[in-house]
């Protein structure tokens, strides 16, 4: 079902559970919600630290990585449909998945099927959005709650483009009704290594489609920089939230760690970091987009 309606509440300060620190997140102050990489939970079988979570109010959003709506493949049902039991079993108010593409080959192509292990970016052609579109469609008609989508950090970019990056998500968003994860992180990755504007992608945006943000630390090396989320979230990083946050408060902001995990007292540090860039905007008046 396509999903038109918003929904009622924020989801307010999170961070992304992983097993590593999920002692750690139970003990972090302010917590509204986490996100769980949604392939690597099982709804029968969730783990006890985010069942506490739960049972405490924390809100559990499941985060996709393999569905490949970019694809030139139809959206597999039974990827779908495992994306939907996780949402119903976790209650979620939403479900996430990116704007990429991760696998290629198969019996359209009368080559073997292979799996990226990467979120590949998608070409900004009218074509690639009609395809995308499509999938899109399908993955709502799906899904039991509303679907958002991520944009993604990226090396290269696609010769013969024909759209910005803003220009694509906001008829993306016109097209579907899909709801948009805008990850600042991703957007300061494509500037350094493409030469994208982050405020001007912002400007571009439909920010009343703005479900949550991400926010996450990575490194430059060689004038490339690596969305790693293994390293502290820097300055360029927060000031593309600030930059985002002057234009729309989200209704949500998550913070993304998967690698080199550090003390909980560093992972606080950096929460309180981005609450303070949120306070900075929450403290004057200001419409507001809903999820």
């Amino acid at each position: 079902m396509e999903h038109t309606e918003r929904l009622g509440e924020r989801l307010g300060t999170g961070i992304g559970w992983r097993p590593e620190i999920a002692e750690g997140i139970e003990a972090l102050p302010g917590i509204d919600w986490v996100e769980v990489v949604a392939e690597n939970v099982s709804p029968g079988h969730l783990p006890e630290a985010l069942e506490r979570l739960r049972e405490r109010g924390t809100t559990v959003v499941p985060h996709g990585v393999s569905l490949g709506l970019g694809g030139a493949d139809r959206p597999d049902p039974e990827r779908l449909a495992a994306l939907a039991e996780r949402a119903e079993a976790l209650a979620a108010p939403l479900v996430t998945e990116h704007i990429a593409f991760v696998r290629a080959g198969g019996d359209l192509t009368g080559t073997r099927p292979m799996e990226a292990g990467h979120l590949l970016p998608v070409p900004r052609t009218r074509d690639a959005l009609d395809v995308l579109c499509a999938n899109v469609r399908l993955a709502q008609d799906a899904l039991p709650v509303p679907l958002a989508l991520e944009n993604i950090a990226a090396l290269v970019e696609w010769p013969d483009e024909e759209m910005t990056e803003g220009r694509f998500l906001t008829e993306l968003v016109e097209r579907t009704g899909v709801r948009l994860l805008i990850d600042v992180a991703n957007l300061h990755t494509n500037h350094v290594n493409r030469g994208e504007d982050p405020a001007a992608v912002l400007d571009a945006l439909p920010l009343d489609a703005l479900a949550y943000v991400h926010v996450a630390g990575g490194v430059e090396r060689d004038g490339v920089w690596h969305d790693s989320h293994a390293h502290p979230v820097g300055a360029p990083v927060l000031d593309v939230l600030d930059e985002l946050c002057a234009r729309a408060v989200p209704p949500g902001v998550l913070l993304e760690r998967d690698e080199a995990f550090p003390p909980v007292a560093e992972l606080e540090g950096e929460l309180d970091a981005i609450r303070d860039v949120l306070a900075r905007h929450t403290a004057r008046p200001k419409e507001a987009p809903r999820v």
